[in-house]
């Protein structure tokens, strides 16, 4: 696998959430993703940039693309420094909130990925990586 670009960008402000869907979505129409898929990955793009702010007080994304030779793609890593997620099983339930959301914002976010890992020590924070391949 080898990475073609490979950028982190802060997530502090409302505007940063924006900053990443608008870098999201350029980088997976260079990477020749369909418009579904762009639409899935800048979704949950989307969700993860709003939950790093929200609950984790904010952070930061890498966004890689990549190529080999059977596939291309793009994989973003959220990171942040917040509470953690005490149950990650419960809060990957549909439904599940914390705030006043509708609670598919990482649910969603697994269901619009083809990779979906989830790394969360509470009191240390929360690192979540989706990747999308066309």
């Amino acid at each position: 696998m080898v990475t073609v670009k490979d950028e982190t960008m802060p997530i502090r402000t409302s505007e940063d959430v924006v900053r990443v869907r608008q870098a999201a979505r350029e980088l997976a129409m260079a990477q020749g993703l369909s418009l579904v898929d762009q639409t899935k990955i800048v979704t949950a793009a989307s969700e993860l940039a709003r939950n790093t702010l929200d609950h984790g007080g904010g952070g930061t994304v890498r966004i890689e693309a990549l190529n080999s030779e059977a596939r291309r793609g793009l994989r973003l890593t959220f990171e942040d420094h917040g509470p953690g997620i005490q149950d990650i099983n419960l809060a990957l339930t549909d439904g599940y909130t914390t705030g006043a959301g509708l609670g598919l914002g990482l649910s969603g976010a697994k269901r619009l990925s083809n990779e979906f890992e989830i790394f969360s020590r509470v009191g240390e924070g929360t690192r979540v990586m989706i990747a999308r391949w066309r």
